[in-house]
């Protein structure tokens, strides 16, 4: 069983060093998925509790699922 891991991943090792194209690709696509959660997290999920106090906090939280049922 360790030996079939251990072949695995010396397959996977030896494909990634003998790439020429792939590694810049995998670079490509390592940027743009950092990039598109950058983008995300500053237009779309911005924190709503931040800046406020604890008993603000709370409030907010259980106006939240209040208002959800």
């Amino acid at each position: 069983m360790k030996s079939r891991i251990i072949s695995i991943w010396n397959f996977y090792v030896e494909g990634f060093r003998n790439m020429t194209w792939g590694r810049t690709l995998w670079w490509l696509i390592l940027l743009k998925v950092i990039i598109l959660f950058a983008v995300l997290r500053v237009f779309f999920f911005q924190p709503v509790l931040s800046g406020k106090t604890e008993e603000q906090k709370i409030e907010h939280v259980g106006m939240q699922l209040i208002e959800k049922k």
